[in-house]
């Protein structure tokens, strides 16, 4: 009894430290801009996809997320994919997007790797030439499997993170690796509670995106209680951790910091 008790004491620990720099860190970088409405935030290019007129040989598959809009964006992120097969010259940007009627698979609504609403996006995975054009027909027809595409709930899902996370389980060789801030990425159907982890590569435990265990080769070891995941990432090494992303290399959050000096959020 007392080894759960520190167990959970342990666990709350983490969630509340997780929690005050997640908001510490987005009211630092609220402070470095001059953020105005969400009307005339910021989405052009932030020079991060190949330029697709420069390079029409080149076949390119990127998969962004970035800090979601207002005080969500402390605590959670909005991710899309992209790509282009070799001959074309503009990319294909596929998300979904909470408002607006319809369905919520949303395609070009956006520049590719454009800032989301002021947030500077960072790269989660990045293929080029051969093996990218051989899994854009695996990229769309997942999209076109996606099995809630007119459905949108923020928590626990699904939502924008559960639509990348689909598409990284039908397509192993995308490597994907979503960040533990990705709220939704564990919702799974009551019915089909055991698969594969958003990376397409292990095994995963999930109700409802509720609670549950993932063990991945990009994800390593993770639990998530209500939502919020814990665990380690071993490739590389990092603490996967709720609000904040995680701490180590490639961090999210970290990464999107740096860019604070750009004037946005």
């Amino acid at each position: 009894m007392f080894s759960i008790k520190i167990v959970c004491l342990s666990f709350l620990c983490i969630i509340l430290l997780s929690l005050a720099a997640s908001l510490a860190q987005a009211m630092h970088q609220r402070q470095a801009s001059e953020q105005g409405g969400w009307w005339s935030a910021r989405r052009d290019s932030a020079g991060l996809a190949p330029d697709a007129r420069q390079h029409p040989g080149l076949a390119v598959v990127q998969v962004y997320a970035a800090p979601t809009w207002g005080w969500k964006g402390a605590v959670a992120v909005h991710p899309w994919i992209i790509f282009k097969r070799a001959g074309e010259t503009e990319y294909n940007r596929y998300e979904v997007i909470s408002w607006g009627a319809g369905e919520k698979v949303r395609r070009n609504r956006n520049a590719p790797d454009g800032y989301w609403y002021g947030a500077k996006p960072r790269l989660l995975a990045d293929h080029r030439g051969p093996q990218a054009q051989a899994m854009i027909p695996q990229i769309e027809a997942a999209i076109a499997s996606y099995p809630w595409p007119d459905s949108y709930r923020a928590w626990p899902g699904p939502n924008s993170n559960t639509f990348i996370a689909h598409i990284g389980r039908e397509v192993p060789a995308l490597k994907l690796d979503m960040p533990a801030n990705a709220v939704g990425k564990d919702y799974r159907a009551l019915g089909n509670p055991i698969g594969l982890p958003p990376s397409g590569r292990g095994v995963q435990v999930s109700l409802l995106g509720v609670a549950g265990v993932t063990l991945g080769v990009q994800e390593g070891v993770e639990l998530n209680v209500l939502g919020l995941n814990v665990g380690v990432d071993f490739t590389p090494l990092r603490l996967r951790l709720p609000f904040i992303g995680g701490i180590g290399r490639d961090n999210l959050q970290k990464n999107n910091a740096a860019n604070a000096s750009d004037g946005f959020q």
